[in-house]
């Protein structure tokens, strides 16, 4: 069986490197959506939290209420079919026509389209929206922006910047006309953190950095991050194969000498992302994995009794010619976890 540890060490490690880049834990919404990225969201909630975070930033309610005794505060980024109230949430309002979807005292966050152009709330109807929610009875806690080019040297990052400083006096100047409370402001993910020279923003939404990366260009004054999960698998059997034999399907793997070989329990089924034998992949302690990757295992060249897959997976992500989340987010959630 294939199993998942979690270092905690390392994710202490990372939070204080935020901690230090903010000047304060308080300062700090560690992302948990899509299951803590593949880690846990239960496991990561009780990280944080021992850590001393009190905000979290999560996908649906359902991933809310499955941490709300762990955070003071939970941002749900994309649902508004809210069937359940608690002082604890915040929702994202992502268009206008969310405004009318919420039920009334519903803590809300305006997300301002910056630029992205994916989702969001232009410049232009911010006031229409603020007297939506007005209208509706809502509670404006929050603004934030997300900014599509963080991790990359360009200058779309201040450009974006400049919209979003636009979006907050306006806000500030509404709210002031209205005698509404001036709600938070947020606009930095994990690359975006890393930028600022210094943030005077609320809060930052820390995602991908907690767990050990980044993605942004090397250019970049980047922090000595750790990676928080490795994967481990079972050994089923240990065989002998012989010179000039072929392993797995396909037999993408020629044996150039007699030599030990062993099958793990995991493969593309636990959503280890299948090698197909045109990459050579490494684990940790060197072994090769060998052939193709099946469904529910794999062939090493190794007979140790459990095998350390990966503890960092910004090898897998080249070979996949993907990104660090996805290798990941992929793994199937019914993976055991510990915390050490």
């Amino acid at each position: 069986m294939a199993k998942i540890i979690l270092n905690k060490s390392n994710y202490f490690h990372n939070l204080k490197l935020a901690e230090e880049k903010l000047g304060s834990k308080d300062k700090i919404a560690v992302v948990l959506k899509d299951n803590a990225y593949g880690h846990g969201l239960i496991e990561v909630s009780t990280m944080a939290k021992e850590y001393g975070i009190t905000k979290a930033v999560v996908r649906t309610i359902e991933e809310a209420e499955r941490i709300e005794t762990f955070f003071e505060q939970i941002l749900i980024l994309a649902d508004t079919d809210i069937h359940t109230y608690s002082h604890t949430f915040h929702i994202a309002v992502n268009s206008l026509e969310d405004i009318e979807r919420l039920p009334e005292n519903t803590n809300v966050h305006i997300k301002v389209d910056t630029g992205m152009h994916r989702n969001g709330i232009s410049i232009e109807n911010l006031e229409e929206a603020i007297h939506g929610l007005l209208r509706r009875k809502l509670n404006l806690t929050g603004v934030f922006t997300h900014f599509r080019s963080a991790d990359e040297l360009s200058c779309e990052f201040f450009w974006q910047r400049s919209v979003f400083i636009q979006a907050k006096n306006l806000i500030k100047s509404l709210c002031e006309k209205l005698f509404i409370t001036i709600p938070k402001f947020h606009s930095a993910n994990s690359s975006a953190l890393f930028r600022f020279k210094n943030y005077e923003e609320d809060f930052a939404r820390l995602g991908i950095a907690q767990y050990g990366y980044l993605e942004t260009n090397s250019v970049f004054d980047n922090p000595k991050l750790k990676p928080v999960m490795s994967l481990w698998a079972e050994k089923i059997v240990t065989r002998e194969l012989k010179k000039n034999q072929k392993v797995g399907y396909g037999g993408k793997y020629l044996a150039k000498e007699n030599m030990k070989v062993s099958t793990y329990k995991v493969g593309y089924g636990d959503g280890f992302l299948r090698l197909n034998a045109k990459d050579t992949y490494f684990t940790p302690k060197g072994y090769q994995i060998l052939g193709k990757v099946s469904m529910d295992n794999l062939s090493i060249n190794c007979e140790d009794d459990e095998v350390c897959i990966f503890d960092d997976v910004r090898s897998l992500a080249k070979i996949h010619d993907t990104i660090t989340y996805e290798i990941t987010t992929t793994l199937n959630p019914n993976i055991p976890k510990e915390i050490r």
